[in-house]
């Protein structure tokens, strides 16, 4: 039951207050915080589905209503008109740049693409076939140690330095992408350009070599840079709430976003683009046009990669975008008629017809297109979960700056529902 200012709880004859919390956009929550305190309950909500864990200014999802906007500027109209790093300095400081301020945003980002050079050794102690995401996650938690100055695990200093952080971490990430790509590959590092823009610089320090220099011709660089945009931010997913997490006791913004490329890593989450490709070239593989993958899928004899989500229970607004780049790009290479473009939109023609999918609400939903551009640009299928880290760390960034400037933020610490043994005693081992 509620009244105007509280839900109450009542266990037995005891009522509990919970103190009504609405945001912004009219999302109401009742605060339990001292409902422990109180009367010695807590909650349970397995995998925190429906448990808000903090107070945020960045992204608002209305999954229902196929909703997602960054700092209140709605997905579609920055895809149309911003640009990745427009979008990470709204993401990161809460408002548009000016002309000077984005200038000066990208000159820094700009001036931070190398890494310190004993770095570079770093990637001959990883054996060639090393995961990305572990040397990923390995070489952005060593960047603290180059730099101790932003690093310190004191939380003001940090904070302090938090802009000049930012930008390099928002730089090197690529950087260290791409040389982790090199390194695989066998080849030399391509040291980055300065007349190059992001996303351009980032191609060119993949696949560029000192007797041929790499060629966009067909867009790539617009689409990945779109590709990162969508990507910028999601609200509370597995890997912000967790650089939340280690952020909450005061680790410095290296090592918080380390970790976050660590929850990353999952096929549930930052993997589901590569299951996606992979699920695509089985079909196409088989001789299937999709047809057949949609009933064994109803069926329960196969698992459709790449429709529904956590929260969209409607058509993934980022999917619109990028199936329309997929287009765009694939023509621009000469593979409009791809063979998995042409799988996937009947997958998608399903999904959206089919009562099936109509009644589970299983929309496309980002990761589905979002492999075909990817795998367009030559990213190989192993570096998709990379590319995600690459876009999503300006939203990892403004999380932890957002809690770490909070002074009445406390170290994240949920509770259990024990059910394990009651106290026994030890016995001796001959006992046993």
């Amino acid at each position: 039951m509620t009244d105007t200012q509280n839900a109450i709880l009542r266990v037995g004859e005891n009522e509990y207050p919970c103190p009504l919390l609405t945001g912004t956009e009219n999302e109401t929550a009742f605060d339990i915080r001292k409902l422990r305190a109180e009367s010695g309950l807590i909650s349970f909500d397995d995998g925190f589905g429906n448990t808000g864990s903090c107070e945020s200014a960045i992204t608002y999802i209305d999954g229902d209503a196929g909703i997602l906007r960054y700092r209140g500027y709605p997905i579609e109209q920055l895809a149309e008109k911003s640009s990745f790093l427009e979008s990470s300095y709204l993401v990161l400081y809460g408002e548009l740049p000016t002309a000077d301020q984005l200038e000066r945003f990208r000159r820094r980002v700009q001036e931070n693409a190398a890494i310190h050079t004993a770095m570079e050794h770093h990637f001959d102690g990883f054996p060639s076939h090393s995961n990305p995401m572990a040397v990923l996650s390995a070489m952005l938690n060593s960047l603290g140690c180059y730099y101790p100055e932003m690093a310190s695990n004191r939380r003001e200093e940090d904070l302090e330095r938090f802009d000049e952080a930012a930008a390099m971490l928002l730089s090197k990430v690529r950087t260290i992408a791409a040389m982790t790509y090199r390194m695989k590959m066998g080849k030399p590092f391509t040291f980055p350009r300065r007349d190059l823009n992001y996303c351009q610089n980032f191609l060119h320090m993949m696949f560029s070599d000192p007797y041929h220099e790499y060629e966009d011709t067909a867009g790539l660089a617009e689409a990945l840079d779109l590709f990162f945009l969508l990507h910028a931010d999601h609200e509370q997913n597995c890997s912000t709430t967790t650089v939340r997490m280690v952020g909450s006791g005061h680790a410095n913004l290296f090592a918080s976003v380390s970790a976050g490329v660590c929850a990353l890593w999952g096929p549930l989450h930052g993997g589901a683009n590569q299951a996606v490709i992979e699920m695509l070239e089985e079909i196409h593989d088989s001789g299937d046009d999709g047809s057949r993958f949609i009933e064994d899928a109803k069926n329960g004899k196969a698992r459709l990669m790449g429709f529904g989500h956590r929260v969209y229970k409607n058509y993934d607004p980022r999917a619109r975008i990028l199936g329309k780049a997929a287009e765009r790009v694939l023509a621009a290479i000469g593979d409009a008629n791809d063979p998995l473009l042409a799988i996937a939109r009947n997958l998608e023609k399903s999904a959206l017809e089919d009562e099936y999918f109509i009644e589970r609400k299983l929309y496309p939903n980002v990761d589905f297109y979002s492999g075909l551009i990817l795998t367009a640009a030559g990213i190989p299928v192993e570096f998709f979960t990379t590319m995600f880290a690459i876009g999503r760390m300006p939203g990892w960034m403004a999380h932890w700056k957002e809690n770490a400037s909070d002074p009445k933020a406390r170290i994240h610490r949920p509770r259990q529902i024990y059910q394990g043994a009651n106290q026994r005693d030890y016995l001796p081992i001959d006992q046993r």
